[in-house]
């Protein structure tokens, strides 16, 4: 009887600190384990690729995890997987906030924030809209904001536990609850794609834009502002419908505080400006969704014109994704099957040994 006590004891015991370990939103989620350090990046989709601090960059791959690249370490460690330690989740993004603070957005567990010791893990029950999170984005006043299956969450981390979510859907006027992307202009309007209608947000009412023919810009996925507050994003326009068919046209699109222009018919998943102005974006160029995925660059000096000078990178048969500039100027972009970079010269793919080695080639 006396070990049979002693037995219920342990489990007891075992039972609580499981639980305990499984709570969301609590600080100290520890392991031993420790990260994994290869000298090659990830192998899955990679979603989003940002810019972390002192010069590296951050990778989310959805089922590869969060990894980070440091180009001053040694050839054979310089990808660092950061969620070792949470396991295997769909990542679609990562940010590094004004903090220190690095956040992990996944389409299946909600949002990680890791503070470089522990992590404390928010979803719909600390207050998240959805626990599918696309992409995240940090605002002027250092508000976060996420974009969610389930509509917008606005996370303001001075506010105590339990405040500190505010949640938009389209019982506040959001035009669709599946957001894709969130960017802020320089008046400080959010503008916010969505799988349905994108809209801009002021503070406190949603707009749909439309075109002079009075359609809406739908599934924008790619936002970005120039350095003149030109907004420029890829979208697709719902021309009619027949019956179930939707006849539609893909295209990018500059609005330029007054008028939305559509520059061509180029789709664009995503989209940036480089230090020297020009555009890159990545997409499917086809209007009817069929065909290559392209990483392409719009010279900066032909912007202002009807019909940008337009050169292609690189073309895939499947998706590419996230783009960022690094601060040598090189351009990184996520692809289906990992990361790669292009130095203005030569395209680096770092999932393999051949990648790795053009990669040393390089750097002779």
């Amino acid at each position: 009887m006396h070990y049979s006590r002693v037995y219920a004891l342990l489990l007891l015991a075992v039972f609580l600190i499981s639980c305990g370990q499984n709570q969301r939103g609590v600080e100290g989620v520890k392991s031993e384990t420790q990260d994994t350090v290869t000298a090659y990046g990830p192998t899955t989709m990679v979603r989003n690729v940002r810019k972390g601090s002192n010069g590296t960059i951050l990778i989310a791959a959805a089922r590869g995890g969060v990894f980070r690249y440091d180009s001053t370490r040694v050839v054979e460690k310089r990808f660092t997987n950061l969620t070792t330690r949470i396991g295997s989740h769909r990542f679609w993004d990562v940010l590094e906030d004004r903090q220190g603070n690095l956040w992990f957005a996944s389409t299946d567990a909600g949002v990680y924030r890791f503070n470089g010791k522990s992590f404390q893990h928010f979803t719909t029950e600390e207050g998240l809209a959805n626990n599918a999170v696309t992409s995240m984005y940090e605002d002027k006043a250092g508000i976060l904001w996420f974009a969610t299956g389930g509509g917008v969450s606005r996370y303001d981390p001075s506010q105590a536990d339990g405040q500190s979510f505010r949640n938009f859907t389209t019982k506040e006027g959001l035009p669709n609850n599946n957001i894709t992307t969130i960017m802020q202009d320089k008046t400080g309007k959010l503008w916010i794609g969505t799988r349905g209608e994108a809209c801009f947000y002021d503070g406190k009412t949603f707009t749909v834009p439309r075109t002079k023919e009075g359609k809406a810009f739908t599934n924008v996925w790619g936002i970005t502002e120039d350095r003149h507050g030109n907004i420029w994003f890829g979208a697709t326009i719902i021309k009619a419908k027949k019956g179930a068919t939707l006849v539609v046209s893909v295209g990018l699109w500059h609005y330029d505080g007054s008028t939305f222009t559509k520059i061509n018919q180029r789709g664009a998943s995503a989209i940036i400006e480089d230090r020297k102005g020009n555009l890159w974006t990545t997409g499917d160029v086809q209007p009817n969704g069929v065909g290559a995925w392209k990483l392409l660059r719009y010279d900066q000096k032909s912007l202002s014109n009807q019909k940008p000078t337009v050169t292609e990178i690189m073309s895939i048969e499947k998706m590419l994704c996230g783009i960022l500039e690094a601060e040598d100027g090189s351009i990184w972009f996520g692809s289906i099957h990992g990361v790669y970079r292009y130095d203005g010269k030569t395209i680096t793919d770092f999932k393999n040994k051949a990648g790795q080695d053009s990669l040393k080639k390089l750097q002779q």
